[in-house]
C-alpha cells in the first residue's frame, strides 16, 4: 500500500474509534498511549494467527529463532558478536528484534530476550542474569584535563546527560552518586533525553557526560570515542537479565541460543 493509502486507513480507524492513535508534530508522527495499547494487542494477535496458520499447514512454527533485545545492547553489544553465533550454528536462522520498551510491550512472541534487570518481564521466564559495571563516560575532547582523573564532585563542571523514563527502571545519576557514597552535586546541570541511545550518542558528540554500562560502551572506549573521566564505578552482579520467551511453541534450538548468550556474558 502507498503511504497515502495507509494514512487514509489510519484516519478512518481513528474516526471509527473516536480517538487519536497518533500525534502529528511537524513532520514526525508519534503513537498516543491508546495507539500503543492497540498496537500491542494487534501485533500479538497477528503473530498468534501466523503461528497457528503454520501449525495448521503442518509446517510447525516458523523456522526463525527470535531474540528480543534492548536497542543499545542489540546495537553496541550483540551485533559485533553475532557472527560468532552464526559461525557456531550455521543452520539456525536467527532474527533479532530491538526495542526501547520492556519485553512486556513486545509486539510479537520471542524465544529469548535480553534486557536490564528490574524492567517489567511479564510471563517471560528468567533463564539467568549477568553482571555489569556502570560509570561516567564522555568524549575525550570534552575534558579540561584529560590526563587527570576527575573527582566525582567535579563532574558537575560538565553537563550531565540523563536518560529519564517513567517508570525509571534503571540507574540514573542520583542513584549512581548514592551507590558510590557521594552526594549528588547540587550545582549539576542535567540535559534530559527520552532514549538512552540518543544520550550515549550525545556523549560521543562531546555534549556532556553520560552514565555508561560497561558491556554497552566497551567497543566505543576501545576505539577512543569515549573515555572514563573518573575512576569510580558501580558494579551490579545481576544488572542484565536473559529470559526464555513467550512463543507458544518454543523453537527447538532456543537452548543453544541461551547457552551461547551465557558464554558471551560470562
Amino acid at each position: 500500500m502507498t503511504q497515502t493509502a495507509v494514512s487514509k486507513q489510519i484516519a478512518q480507524l481513528e474516526q471509527e474509534l473516536g480517538i487519536k492513535l497518533f500525534e502529528r508534530r511537524n513532520r514526525a508522527v508519534f503513537l498516543t498511549s491508546e495507539g500503543r495499547r492497540l498496537g500491542q494487542v494487534v501485533g500479538t494477535a497477528l503473530s498468534d494467527i501466523a503461528e497457528e496458520m503454520a501449525l495448521l499447514k503442518g509446517g510447525g512454527r516458523p523456522e526463525e529463532l527470535v531474540l528480543h533485545c534492548q536497542l543499545c545492547e542489540a546495537f553496541y553489544w550483540l551485533m559485533p558478536r553475532l557472527s560468532g553465533f552464526q559461525e557456531r550454528y550455521p543452520g539456525i536462522e536467527l532474527r533479532v528484534i530491538s526495542s526501547l520498551n520492556p519485553i512486556t510491550e513486545a509486539k510479537e512472541p520471542f524465544d529469548a530476550a535480553i534486557q536490564t534487570s528490574g524492567r517489567p518481564s511479564g510471563s517471560a521466564r528468567l533463564a539467568f542474569t549477568a553482571s555489569d559495571d556502570i560509570f561516567p563516560v564522555c568524549a575525550p575532547t570534552l575534558l579540561k584535563e584529560p590526563n587527570r582523573p576527575t573527582a566525582p564532585e567535579e563532574l558537575a563542571d560538565y553537563p550531565l546527560l540523563l536518560h529519564r523514563v517513567v517508570p525509571q527502571d534503571w540507574m540514573e545519576w542520583s542513584d549512581w552518586f548514592n551507590a558510590i557514597g557521594k552526594p549528588a552535586p547540587k550545582r549539576a546541570r542535567f540535559v534530559q533525553f527520552d532514549s538512552y541511545p540518543v544520550a550515549l550518542q550525545a556523549a560521543v558528540a562531546g555534549q556532556g557526560i553520560a552514565l555508561g554500562w560497561g558491556r554497552t560502551t566497551q567497543i566505543m572506549i576501545e576505539e577512543g570515542k569515549l573515555v572514563r573521566p573518573c575512576e569510580e564505578f558501580v558494579s551490579r552482579p545481576t544488572e542484565i537479565s536473559v529470559f526464555r520467551g513467550t512463543a507458544r511453541s518454543p523453537h527447538p534450538e532456543t537452548d543453544k541460543l541461551l547457552d551461547w548468550l551465557s558464554s558471551e556474558l560470562a
